[in-house]
């Protein structure tokens, strides 16, 4: 076989992910998944989609080996294939927002500016959490925060914000965070926390930036 030859069949196997990542829905499953294993069901929900759907968009990761899965009971749980596929959405977005200027437009349509924390870097917020002056709330599902979350955060998903709101201290400001800067529930979570007249604010970063940070180290 020669040179040619093998660089079509090397190519060839390049093109079988960026085929499979063609489909938004894909990359926003992926996403969710880098998140933590989640079932069948809770992607269905979580992106609004038929079951049936997912499913089809599953096995589409599945054969290019990004995602793989397991049986628990009566429920398929699936999760990243390898660490490495977390880095590369990571990647992905950096270079999406770098190219694409309709990406930071999306992203000031639906962030408010106000509700970021300015100047205030990860580990910057580690210091202000130990000294007391903030509390950070992590406001995804209890599954995933239990899978990784920052240290020194509390565990208050979204849904269960509005009942626990009495639980939080009045005398220190609130910082809520949950998927990164692509995911609205900590948006949401800032809103509702203001109505209320606690001084929140939206941290853009999450998990996997988190785990970056603490890679680079």
């Amino acid at each position: 076989m020669n040179e040619r030859n093998l660089k079509d069949l090397l190519y060839q196997e390049f093109a079988r992910i960026g085929k499979s990542l063609s489909s938004p829905k894909r990359l926003e499953i992926l996403d969710i998944l880098s998140q933590g294993p989640k079932s069948v069901e809770a992607l269905s929900k979580a992106t609004t989609m038929s079951v049936a759907n997912v499913s089809q968009h599953l096995q589409t990761l599945a054969n290019s080996r990004l995602v793989k899965f397991q049986k628990k009971g009566n429920y398929v749980i699936y999760e990243l294939a390898d660490s490495a596929i977390s880095d590369f959405l990571t990647s992905l977005h950096i270079l999406s927002e770098k190219q694409f200027v309709q990406v930071q437009q999306i992203k000031q349509e639906f962030l408010n500016a106000n509700l970021g924390m300015d100047g205030v870097s990860l580990l910057e917020l580690k210091e202000r959490i130990e000294k007391g002056e903030v509390i950070l709330l992590d406001v995804r599902p209890t599954e995933e925060y239990e899978e990784a979350h920052i240290p020194g955060a509390v565990s208050m998903p979204i849904e269960e914000l509005r009942e626990k709101l009495s639980t939080l201290p009045t005398n220190c400001d609130v910082v809520a965070y949950c998927r990164g800067c692509y995911c609205f529930m900590s948006v949401e979570a800032v809103e509702l926390l203001r109505s209320r007249g606690v001084n929140a604010f939206r941290l853009e970063e999450g998990v996997r930036d988190w785990k970056k940070l603490q890679n680079n180290k």
